[in-house]
């Protein structure tokens, strides 16, 4: 918890939960003598011993800052920078059940208070426009939003767009390009624009290439298999959609 408080920036914090995943020690450099390099190695011994999830630790002390800050009523700099650092770390652990009221009150209750800069109001408030768009599909609510904070994210209007038209081409390159909070909103709607993305593959083709139907879902096949796809994969690569109807 004290190695995420301490990230500087957005980009810190997300690779401070980056390195969050389970990861192998590194090595201890250790010099041998020659009597040591000459004894067999000793057989590799792998713990089965779980490591312990912080996460939900981390999700119940942010929650508890959360409820003793709405509790004391503060609205200071010490709030707002409390509460950004609260919906950043729960949108980068997909979490929207903090985000969500964290946000709203950042934007409604300290921001009229204690003014967020014109970058940060723009990129909150681009967190809560995506939100309504991908995670709730409210997208009526969406644009009311994005008009009420005088949004101008070029790549929040363009994502607001594609699932307005089920654009999924130009949703998977604006997720390429969005930073890592808009990225990991925009999750939620992946789901949604890939299941569009494939019935329209199955009504326009009777088969197709698997690197044109990964890229199509932006997923790998297996990917797909287990996400419900049950078309055929032939031996020469090519997928079988649907056989064509005899007469």
């Amino acid at each position: 918890m004290k190695s995420i408080a301490s990230s500087g920036s957005g980009e810190e914090l997300e690779r401070a939960f980056a390195a969050m995943a389970v990861k192998d020690n590194p090595p201890i450099p250790v010099t041998q003598s020659t009597a040591d390099r000459d004894r067999p190695p000793l057989p590799r011994q792998t713990s089965t011993t779980p490591r312990p999830n912080d996460m939900p630790n981390i999700l119940m002390a942010m929650r508890k800052l959360r409820e003793g800050l709405l509790g004391s009523q503060r609205r200071d700099h010490f709030a707002q920078r409390a509460y950004i650092f609260i919906i950043q770390a729960s949108i980068l652990s997909r979490h929207w059940e903090s985000y969500q009221p964290a946000l709203l009150y950042l934007l409604h209750e300290i921001h009229p208070v204690t003014a967020l800069s014109p970058l940060e109001l723009q990129d909150f408030a681009g967190y809560r426009v995506l939100d309504l768009a991908c995670r709730q599909y409210e997208l009526v609510d969406a644009f009311a939003v994005r008009h009420a904070f005088k949004l101008e994210d070029r790549r929040v209007s363009v994502v607001l767009m594609s699932l307005v038209h089920d654009d999924w081409v130009r949703f998977w390159r604006t997720k390429r390009v969005v930073d890592g909070y808009q990225r990991a909103i925009m999750d939620f709607a992946v789901d949604r624009m890939r299941l569009h993305a494939l019935k329209c593959l199955g009504r326009g083709y009777l088969n197709a290439d698997k690197s044109f139907i990964e890229r199509t879902g932006d997923a790998s096949w297996p990917e797909l298999v287990r996400g419900g796809v049950g078309w055929q994969l032939q031996d020469d690569g090519n997928v079988m959609i649907r056989k064509p109807k005899t007469k």
